[in-house]
């Protein structure tokens, strides 16, 4: 599904237009992305938890080369689903 097709299903689930769907999702990901990046948690019931995850200093390799590089630690974008959000995905909603 593309951003289009999802502001059209947007839109049509909630009686609205498509700019205010395009509005709407816009502030949805900015919520959540300024929350997650503060390190705050965000639950959303039926679909799943958005969380920082921090990512532990490591020693890679270069697949060119081969040669061993050190890979700096960092925080990264988690995301566990929701329990609902898993059936209805396997199909068993």
């Amino acid at each position: 599904m593309t951003k289009k097709e999802l502001l059209e299903a947007m839109a049509k689930a909630a009686g609205i237009t498509q700019a205010d769907a395009d509005a709407a999702l816009g502030a949805l990901i900015e919520s959540i992305s300024g929350a997650v990046a503060s390190g705050n948690r965000v639950a959303i019931p039926g679909l799943g938890t958005f969380e920082k995850r921090e990512r532990a200093a490591r020693t890679g390799r270069n697949p060119q080369t081969g040669a061993e590089i050190q890979i700096a630690a960092t925080s990264v974008p988690g995301f566990k689903p929701a329990a609902q959000f898993k059936a209805a995905v396997a199909g068993e909603k």
